[in-house]
């Protein structure tokens, strides 16, 4: 089930009305080591650390699942009208 921000009543949506409306506040517990390397890497502060981390997932699911596709679709592509070119 997930949650929205009706789950708890509007609660956390009021105390985290600065950040705006697309926004979720998350308690987690995480190692503080992988949380200090990993905002050293990106050089970010914790908030944008783990957004990052996150896009980084959804985009490597994207990726396998564009992998998955390798060798299933069969396309029939004219490279010189895609490109735009006249042909001559």
């Amino acid at each position: 089930m997930a949650l929205t921000a009706h789950a708890y009543g509007g609660t956390y949506t009021r105390m985290n009305h600065r950040a705006g409306p697309e926004t979720r506040r998350v308690t987690a517990n995480l190692p503080i080591k992988l949380v200090a390397d990993a905002c050293q890497v990106t050089g970010l502060g914790i908030t944008e650390t783990l957004v990052t981390g996150l896009e980084r997932v959804k985009r490597s699911a994207a990726a396998a699942k564009a992998r998955a596709l390798k060798g299933k679709l069969h396309l029939t592509i004219d490279i010189e009208t895609s490109r735009e070119r006249a042909r001559h």
